[in-house]
């Protein structure tokens, strides 16, 4: 059973930085492509980041692109979200995902994780 748990979420300024990790057990991780989605209040769930088996492609949505980097370390089985000059609107629950495609869309992903929550206050 493959298992996905994220951490590093928090509360934090407008500006300020923050790291998510994803942990993955279980399946054999350096198959799957990973991505980060979020979903905010009242809004619909959006991919920000994707990145291929091996590390050498990463994909952004145009809303995180030049700020958010997706980074993997498959001896560890981590996916990491390095999040930079965050504003209010990356106010969402952030959710990490495994599947078969570094796609920017839900369609393939397999496994999800439960979420870790990212406030940022103006």
């Amino acid at each position: 059973q493959v298992k996905l748990v994220e951490s590093g979420g928090g509360m934090v300024q407008a500006g300020a930085s923050l790291r998510l990790s994803c942990a993955v057990s279980g399946g054999t991780f350096n198959s799957y492509a990973m991505g980060w989605s979020r979903q905010g209040p009242g809004k619909e769930r959006e991919f920000v980041a994707a990145i291929n088996w091996s590390g050498d492609m990463t994909f952004y949505d145009d809303s995180v692109k030049g700020r958010f980097t997706i980074s993997r370390d498959n001896a560890k089985k981590t996916v990491s979200l390095l999040m930079n000059s965050l504003k209010p609107e990356d106010t969402a629950t952030y959710v990490c995902s495994a599947g078969s495609l570094p796609r920017l869309a839900p369609q393939v992903y397999t496994h999800w994780g439960q979420g870790t929550q990212v406030t940022v206050s103006s």
